[in-house]
């Protein structure tokens, strides 16, 4: 699930530097890495689910898994 955007479409091209002045972007940098780390553990959660589901697991033991549902694990990670 990665997230593309085009740069028009950041708002960062609207900063005025003399009210927005530049500043470390620690911050920045790190909320672009929890967002990278996030679409990794979901790959790895869908990869995981997947690979349940090959070895005959239920919806149900994966749901449980998950603490959701059968039918909320289904809903989410079923194929369409």
């Amino acid at each position: 699930m990665s997230i593309k955007t085009r740069p028009e479409e950041t708002g960062l091209d609207e900063l005025d530097s003399g009210t927005n002045p530049a500043r470390d972007a620690v911050h920045f940098r790190r909320i672009q890495a929890a967002r990278a780390n996030l679409t990794d553990a979901e790959d790895e959660l869908r990869e995981a689910v997947q690979a349940a589901r090959d070895a005959g697991d239920s919806w149900t033991i994966i749901g449980a898994a998950l603490g959701i549902t059968r039918q909320a694990a289904q809903q989410r990670f079923g194929r369409n």
